[in-house]
């Protein structure tokens, strides 16, 4: 590779990176985690989460996701769950949060990761999409969600609650916010 190639290889990739910004991390034993303040300065929003709660003995267990305190009718959801033998897809409409799965209280170990990503959250012209990609093993089993969810509200997103099923979070719980600048 010529000189000059690997220089705009390389700024090409430190205009990629710096594109995501930190905006706050919250973790440990908490009954939710709530960002609040956050700020309309960027194009999109990213969370990156290890969840699960502190409970034992249940094999399915979820995270409710709400904007700005809403706790109306005003959340839609599709999702689409494989464990690698069968495939579910569920959906939910006029529902009072976006469920996302985490990983079964049964295995105390394990965690769910997942990726969710909210789209033009700060517009106050139309609804926010949600996508989210969710999943957790086993030690070799174990499942993987892709889902939409939708907010359907014009205000700008400035606060998001996490709160789990049951119980507080587990102690290694974390979720991270980034927000995505635009091009």
């Amino acid at each position: 590779m010529s000189p000059i190639l690997g220089i705009v290889a390389s700024s090409n990739f430190q205009r990629v990176t710096s594109s995501y910004a930190s905006i706050a991390t919250l973790s440990g034993a908490s009954a939710t985690f709530d960002f609040t303040s956050i700020p309309a300065t960027y194009t999109h929003l990213e969370l990156r989460c290890i969840l699960k709660d502190s409970r034992t003995g249940y094999n399915d267990s979820e995270q409710y996701m709400r904007f700005n305190n809403d706790t109306g009718s005003n959340y839609a959801i599709h999702r689409l769950l494989g464990n690698g033998s069968s495939a579910v897809s569920e959906a939910a409409a006029s529902a009072s949060s976006i469920a996302i799965h985490d990983a079964s209280s049964v295995q105390t170990s394990v965690f769910a990761a997942t990726v969710i990503q909210i789209l033009d959250y700060a517009s106050t012209s139309k609804y926010k999409t949600v996508r989210i990609l969710n999943g957790y093993d086993f030690n070799g089993s174990g499942n993987i969600e892709f889902q939409s969810g939708l907010w359907m509200s014009t205000s700008a997103i400035n606060r998001i609650t996490f709160t789990p099923l049951t119980a507080n979070y587990n102690a290694n719980a974390q979720i991270a916010l980034y927000g995505i600048k635009g091009a």
